[in-house]
């Protein structure tokens, strides 16, 4: 797979068109098509990873994706598997709570 096709399926995952997500980056139409058969510069591909919370080399198909829970060492709660949405909220909160105490 290559990496527009990655982005497709990422896009795919936020319900989201690749249209849209160029909008969202302020690229033009078909700019993301061309990843097709070109390699993007590092600066795109790190703006689309931090988007997606995936390594560059997984939108360069070098690595499979890795749930953020297994990045972050958090893989359940509860008994219960923790999702990558969950591993979001988690960092929201604790992102909030230290900017609390930073005041």
């Amino acid at each position: 797979m290559n990496t527009y096709e990655i982005i497709k399926e990422l896009a795919k995952e936020k319900k989201l068109s690749i249209r849209q997500l160029e909008i969202d980056f302020g690229y033009s139409n078909g700019y993301l098509s061309k990843w097709k058969n070109n390699t993007p510069n590092a600066d795109e591909l790190s703006r689309l990873a931090d988007y997606f919370n995936v390594s560059v080399d997984y939108l360069l198909g070098r690595e499979e994706k890795t749930p953020l829970a297994e990045k972050h060492g958090v893989f359940a709660f509860d008994g219960e598997p923790v999702s990558d949405e969950e591993v979001e909220f988690l960092k929201s909160v604790l992102a909030a709570k230290r900017a609390t105490e930073k005041k």
